[in-house]
């Protein structure tokens, strides 16, 4: 398969992660959910983790083997659980409060971040091109608050739009960080979907201990969307990686493609859940993935 073909496939199951995601937490204990979806992703990778450890030769494909790693690499991605946890448990609640038509476009203003991070950290030096990018997403940001306003949801009030920044702005560092672990350290994309799988469960447990704890606790739902969570998100980082490692692929395409999640979820929302205000909401995604285009 093509390494466009795959970009586009992992595209449409992000897209389709957010609307599971979504599904989960409506009238729903929001940290039970999160914790079982993250499950369902460790558990899909724990019996790769023991296969690669008892008989590596025998594996189906190279890219399920999770090969051994130093104590200090343990660590590095027992940090990266611990910040995207926290990105997580931010974007469940933010999204349970607002509209997924406006929620996950606020999602996928994340390059503009990265860029931001990128220069305070990297020293990076964004081109007049992306710089164009980073104006016509934050023009198309704003374009949502007046959308939003017609939902009764103001976003320099609004907790969950705050929640939901807050989790852009974890997911952009961790986005910085995998470069780090990816480049720096030398760690290949299987070690660290694979231990960081397994660490977000471990990562996840205060926070659950601290909603089991409490005495006005929402009732917690099983829904079959909660397992869809954590599968449809390994399956889409699983073909994007497969995607990058193609000699041929392009990561100028491969990145801006697969923000077009942003368009299968507002669908999902606008078609399946009813949401309004489709045409301000219509132009202002259209404005982020141009925006997306421009900085790739």
């Amino acid at each position: 398969m093509s390494w466009l073909f795959l970009t586009v496939c992992s595209s449409a199951l992000l897209g389709l992660y957010d609307f599971f995601k979504k599904l989960a937490v409506r009238g729903n204990a929001v940290l039970p959910v999160l914790f079982g979806g993250i499950c369902a992703g460790g558990l899909a990778w724990l019996p790769f983790v023991v296969w690669s450890a008892l008989s590596p030769e025998s594996l189906p494909h190279p890219s399920l083997h999770v090969t051994a790693i130093s104590a200090q690499e343990h660590g590095l991605l027992l940090i990266k659980s611990l910040i995207v946890v926290a990105s997580w448990i931010f974007g469940y609640i933010g999204l349970k409060e607002l509209p997924l038509s406006i929620a996950t476009p606020i999602r996928a203003t994340s390059p503009v971040w990265t860029i931001a991070f990128a220069l305070l950290i990297f020293s990076e030096s964004p081109s007049m091109r992306q710089w164009s990018g980073v104006a016509v997403i934050l023009a198309s940001f704003f374009l949502f608050s007046f959308a939003g306003r017609k939902e009764g949801i103001h976003f320099h009030r609004s907790k969950a739009v705050y929640l939901i920044i807050a989790a852009t702005l974890l997911g952009a560092s961790s986005s910085l960080f995998d470069k780090y672990l990816l480049q720096s350290v030398g760690l290949n994309p299987t070690e660290v979907q694979a231990w960081f799988s397994l660490y977000s469960v471990l990562a996840m447990l205060p926070a659950l201990w601290w909603w089991r704890s409490r005495t006005d606790r929402q009732v917690f739902q099983f829904r079959w969307s909660i397992p869809a969570i954590g599968l449809t998100l390994l399956a889409a980082d699983w073909l994007y990686f497969t995607a990058i490692a193609a000699p041929d692929a392009l990561i100028s395409i491969i990145a801006p493609v697969r923000r077009a999640a942003t368009v299968v979820s507002f669908t999902l929302g606008i078609l399946l859940l009813k949401e309004p205000f489709r045409v301000s909401k219509g132009l202002a995604v259209l404005g982020i993935l141009v925006g997306v285009f421009l900085l790739a």
